[in-house]
């Protein structure tokens, strides 16, 4: 799967290195050849180990947890590879860090997910590759092209597998935000969907309010991006329980995991929680009923398509 004009290569930033990995066996390439240290004072330093001019050079690297360690190693290494006479860099960050900064709530905060664009772009990605976005308007932030992928069809696959009849779920958006992504889902797996108005009085502080739409006697699946502290799904689980849901899953794409969300989500009365691997999850963050699905291939499949100019889009259609 390497048979464009210029070299392909793939490198690991170290924040997803099982991803990356993956992603190389789908292509049929090496992993390329990077060293990343650190001096004693924490400086971030790096080393690419071979050449790369005139290749085109993929780097996988989600901002995920330490978010500014693996942000600030994604733009050094960008930077390395411009310096190394790379002709195209394209940043692959399965996970977007800062993305739920994408808009000013009161007044003097920033808008921290434009910053971000900015430095990567300043840092010299050519190209961004990304999943899920908090908010789709985030593509707007950059001025190079935007790949925006979704989890949404690997997940819904495997959600029809839990049941014969489309008409035993309903997709449930835990907040009026996620209507759109519940619309989206419901359309994939042709069935319903209910809305679960919330009250946020603070942020990873969630109130659920209010169910709209019918789910007594239905397999309910939870629909979200992101999932950090798990306060909204485990609320919102309980009160589908409440509301007569026979089977409750949880379905998103980025599985954080902060602080309390273990304990919350296992105590939940959900049957299932389906994530992707888009970060990674330490073992002692995974319980029995946790279920991880690859992103690999998907992302392998776009870097062939871009690498050798094919539409990426009819991937979606």
């Amino acid at each position: 799967m390497t048979d464009g004009k210029r070299k392909l290569r793939v490198f690991d930033g170290t924040a997803n290195s099982p991803l990356a990995v993956e992603v190389c066996r789908h292509l049929g390439v090496e992993k390329g050849d990077v060293v990343v240290s650190n001096f004693l004072d924490g400086e971030t330093h790096v080393k690419i180990g071979e050449s790369v001019r005139g290749a085109h050079v993929f780097i996988i690297q989600p901002t995920a947890p330490p978010v500014n360690e693996s942000l600030m190693k994604l733009l050094i290494i960008i930077d390395a590879l411009k310096r190394a006479s790379a002709a195209k860099v394209t940043a692959v960050v399965p996970y977007y860090g800062y993305s739920r900064q994408e808009k000013k709530t009161s007044g003097r905060e920033p808008i921290t997910a434009k910053l971000v664009a900015n430095l990567l772009t300043k840092a010299g990605a050519d190209r961004i590759m990304t999943f899920d976005l908090h908010a789709w308007a985030i593509q707007g932030f950059f001025d190079i092209p935007v790949d925006h992928l979704t989890s949404l069809p690997i997940i819904c696959d495997y959600i029809k597998t839990k049941a014969d009849d489309p008409n035993e779920f309903v997709v449930v958006s835990p907040d009026a935000g996620g209507v759109g992504r519940a619309r989206a889902y419901g359309k994939r797996l042709d069935t319903t969907i209910a809305i679960i108005d919330k009250r946020r009085p603070k942020p990873n502080v969630a109130e659920s309010m209010n169910l709209i739409g019918d789910v007594k006697n239905k397999k309910a699946i939870l629909v979200d991006d992101i999932i950090d502290t798990a306060g909204t799904i485990s609320a919102s689980a309980v009160m589908l329980a409440e509301n007569g849901a026979k089977e409750i899953y949880v379905a998103a794409t980025h599985a954080i995991f902060s602080g309390p969300a273990y304990d919350r989500l296992r105590k939940a009365p959900v049957k299932e929680i389906i994530v992707t691997n888009s970060i990674i999850i330490p073992e002692e963050k995974r319980f029995s009923n946790l279920t991880v699905l690859s992103i690999a291939p998907l992302i392998s499949e776009v870097i062939y398509r871009i690498h050798n100019e094919v539409p990426v889009s009819s991937l979606f259609e």
